[in-house]
C-alpha cells in the first residue's frame, strides 16, 4: 500500500488517527501505537 498511494488515512476505532504522506504516516508515534500496542 505505502508503494502504490499518495495519501493514506488512518482510522483507530472509526476515528481519523493520521492523514498524509505514506512515509509520514509510517514514522507517526500515533499510528505506531495504534498498530503495535504499547
Amino acid at each position: 500500500i505505502m508503494a502504490l498511494c499518495s495519501r493514506l488515512i488512518v482510522l483507530d476505532h472509526g476515528e481519523l488517527l493520521a492523514d498524509g504522506e505514506p512515509a509520514v504516516i509510517r514514522a507517526d508515534p500515533r499510528v505506531i501505537d495504534a498498530y503495535f500496542g504499547t
